[in-house]
């Protein structure tokens, strides 16, 4: 597979006449931190899934770790670790006791089972809740004792499906550290994420919408202008009313809320920014302040996801 630790060709999955996944295509480096983003009903679960040799594919084709999904999904499943964005541990059992039984099924030998059990403890600072039942933590501790669980036994390439969801801030950054550490290990990280800050860290970043994967770029390039195209950042005393006020103005891409002011995406056509003045003027809303400014993800991800979901529409008719 020439390096590549994951490879998705035309990958698709159909429940019925509905296209979960709809042939996606992509690649992912070995040591490379790979994020997936999207909203709910995107189709990244479910493409995790196929990947993990849980699901099979409708159609398309996938290699993991130099194994075939479809043939070798038992082997795909040996080399690698998975953690889903539900906790999917055992409650009644200890930590101590939960990380005993993967180790177990992951068929670690008993002393290499006690040297991966005192690094997961570390790792996860888990060490003087070992004794403490599973469904006694609070779900940041869940969420990094499943994480400990994953990487038990060093898997090549690990799947995380929003791995800090309900996490707190210090917990979430810890996650992180610990995804760069595997990375510069040589292991391969593919992330599903819903925070922004998050997606930025990756080395690259690949939107999914309505199934299909419409971007597939660094998180600086994603970011990049388009051309003909501008962002605006304005402050205002109403902003709720204003970004209503600027939807129907001619040269308007999109007015959203952003903080306490707006992101206006707008066209470079002549006259835009007068035709924007006038707007806001006659709602009666008061403008602090008007700047072009660098596009963020989320811009990105909005202004995409707009535009595919408008293209789906038009496939629809």
């Amino acid at each position: 597979m020439s390096g590549m630790a994951i490879e998705a060709r035309g990958l698709t999955k159909r429940f019925g006449d509905f296209a979960a996944v709809d042939r996606v295509s992509f690649q992912v480096a070995r040591g490379e931190v790979f994020g997936l983003i999207g909203p709910n009903g995107a189709g990244k679960s479910t493409t995790i899934r196929m990947l993990c040799g849980i699901l099979a594919p409708s159609a398309g084709e996938g290699t993991v770790a130099g194994r075939d999904i479809s043939r070798e999904p038992e082997a795909v499943r040996a080399r690698i670790g998975y953690m889903s964005q539900r906790f999917s541990l055992y409650l009644d059992l200890t930590v101590s006791e939960n990380l005993e039984f993967y180790g177990g099924v992951y068929g670690l030998p008993p002393d290499r089972l006690r040297q991966r059990k005192a690094w997961a403890l570390e790792m996860a600072g888990l060490e003087e809740y070992r004794d403490r039942l599973a469904g006694e933590l609070s779900a940041g501790w869940r969420q990094r004792l499943a994480l400990g669980c994953a990487l038990l036994h060093e898997p090549e390439v690990v799947f995380l499906d929003e791995p800090t969801a309900g996490a707190d801030p210090i917990s979430r950054r810890q996650f992180w550290e610990v995804i760069y550490q595997l990375a510069a290990g040589d292991v391969t990280a593919l992330v599903t994420t819903h925070y922004m800050d998050e997606a930025e860290r990756c080395d690259r970043v690949a939107l999914m919408y309505g199934g299909r994967l419409i971007a597939v770029d660094p998180p600086q390039q994603m970011k990049r202008a388009r051309p003909g195209e501008s962002l605006l950042a304005v402050s205002c005393d109403q902003p709720a009313r204003a970004a209503a006020a600027l939807q129907v103005v001619q040269g308007v891409k999109h007015a959203r809320l952003h903080g306490a002011g707006l992101h206006v995406q707008i066209s470079q056509e002549e006259g835009v920014m007068e035709r924007i003045t006038q707007a806001l003027q006659a709602a009666g809303i008061r403008v602090e302040a008007a700047e072009a400014v660098a596009p963020s993800l989320e811009d990105v991800f909005v202004s995409l996801t707009r535009e595919a979901d408008a293209r789906l529409t038009a496939e629809a008719i």
